[in-house]
């Protein structure tokens, strides 16, 4: 037994880096390691991108499979991202049923709630990867950098609560790129919001800290191109520069489990 478990993960490790990891569809698979994971999921852009996608984990076999199995068994990242409809996860990442845990909301901001599917994403379904994926042309980043800069316009009451975690970030993408005006500060806002909801994330979550701190998950940062399906994976030291910085504020949350 050991011998074939052995085997089972030599064949993973060498699928994930090479063709993206495909599940056996019918058996639970041992999940990939953090940087196993960020492999399939750049694999599958890679298959995405250049028309190579093989649309994995959406057949029937599948979904009879999803209806007897935990997806903690099979699924291998947290994606949280924009609900902008130029972002079709799953497909830009050629992933299938049980495959992603994914978070959709406007700006791809964490606040509570999404800092808490995030928590239950990394704990309880187990995926060894987070990823903030943020998008070029991005609605919400791009009307807080117009109302930071002056020329907002009225917005629905529920929606200034909404992205107001995205202010930060517009403010220091103004202040670290003094000569960029109007929309030009629009990409620089995006990016800072990336590592922005990675800050959010540590300051307010110990159990996630805990994790990437113990090397059982990875959190990084992504911004994907909608006019060419392609995504820019940004420095994964950057955020360990964040957590660092995170486990010296003495604000952060400590208490990982809830009362």
């Amino acid at each position: 037994m050991k011998n074939f478990l052995k085997a089972v993960v030599a064949v993973s490790c060498f699928l994930a880096l090479t063709s993206g990891f495909v599940f056996a569809s019918g058996s639970k698979a041992a999940k990939p390691s953090p940087d196993e994971a960020i492999a399939m999921l750049k694999a599958g852009n890679e298959r995405f991108v250049t028309g190579k996608a093989t649309q994995p984990h959406t057949d029937v076999a599948r979904l009879a499979l999803a209806g007897k199995e935990d997806q903690g068994d099979h699924a291998y990242a947290t994606v949280i991202t924009c609900s902008d409809s130029r972002v079709p996860v799953e497909i830009l990442f050629d992933a299938g049923v049980m495959d992603l845990f994914i978070i959709r909301v406007a700006g791809n901001v964490l606040d509570v709630d999404e800092i808490g599917s995030v928590e239950y994403g990394l704990a309880h379904v187990n995926t060894p990867v987070f990823v903030v994926l943020g998008h070029t042309q991005c609605g919400a980043v791009t009307a807080v950098t117009k109302t930071v800069q002056g020329h907002g316009h009225p917005l629905e009451r529920n929606i200034p609560p909404l992205v107001d975690n995205i202010i930060p970030a517009v403010k220091k993408a103004i202040a670290d790129n003094p000569n960029a005006h109007g929309t030009d500060v629009i990409p620089y806002a995006i990016e800072e919001n990336i590592w922005q909801g990675i800050e959010d994330l540590f300051m307010a979550s110990p159990s996630s800290r805990d994790l990437v701190n113990a090397g059982k998950a990875k959190v990084v940062g992504a911004i994907y191109d909608v006019s060419n399906g392609e995504i820019n994976w940004l420095p994964e030291a950057k955020t360990t520069e964040i957590l660092k910085k995170v486990e010296a504020n003495p604000k952060r949350a400590m208490e990982a489990m809830a009362k």
